[in-house]
């Protein structure tokens, strides 16, 4: 099923990246990652007019999430080497999705559930004769945050807590302003190559880390 895109507008776009950007107290760098996650949003949602863009329902959406997270670009992950300390430390995945870490040059990461790093990494330490047995354990220490963009009272950047619903995060940008579409989000994760439109139900709609949340204008 294809959505028509009349459920967003460049002007809306511009009229909620001012919004955004102009909150006070807001850092310059994050005033421009906002208005860059707008600028990207918007660009994807121009292609609309001609082709629109698929519909997902919010179980599908959940499911993706269910699958595990998947670590990306500018996670801050917790690596443990047992019984070996100097191996062991906080890393941060660089703009490329690589990993550097003590004996291992780089290792792509992106993508990866955080036991599919762990392997990875044991992989590289074995076959490289650094550690004959080793045993590799990966915690996320900080998520990707996610961005409520749209008609909300304060759009822009906010963290990511396990187990976030659509409605908290809602809430966390003071809830939807009086021209809201409350029955249809359109959300764009990493996984997904453009932009879903999801009629929201019952069912809780899962937010996933780095996933950028458009709330529409009714025009009804």
């Amino acid at each position: 099923m294809v959505l028509p895109c009349e459920l967003r507008r460049p002007a809306e776009l511009k009229r909620a990246d001012a919004r955004s950007s102009s909150r006070p107290g807001l850092p310059p760098f994050r005033a421009a990652l906002i208005s860059g996650a707008m600028a990207a949003m918007a660009l994807a949602l121009s292609g609309c007019a001609s082709t629109g863009y698929p519909s997902a329902s919010v179980a599908e959406a959940n499911t993706s999430v269910d699958s595990g997270y998947a670590v990306a670009a500018g996670d801050n992950i917790k690596i443990t080497v047992f019984d070996e300390p100097s191996l062991t430390g906080e890393f941060q995945v660089d703009s490329s999705g690589d990993l550097a870490m003590p004996l291992i040059e780089k290792v792509s990461v992106t993508g990866k559930t955080p036991n599919e790093v762990a392997q990875a990494i044991g992989t590289e330490l074995k076959s490289g004769g650094y550690v004959l047995d080793p045993k590799v354990s990966v915690e996320v220490l900080a998520y990707r945050p996610v961005y409520v963009l749209g008609e909300v009272d304060q759009p822009g950047e906010y963290p990511y807590s396990p187990d976030l619903t659509f409605f908290q995060a809602i809430a966390k940008a003071g809830g939807f302003t009086p021209r809201a579409n409350k029955t249809m989000v359109v959300l764009q994760r990493a996984a997904w190559s453009t932009p879903r439109a999801i009629k929201l139900t019952d069912e809780p709609l899962m937010i996933a880390p780095g996933d950028t949340v458009i709330i529409e204008e009714s025009f009804l």
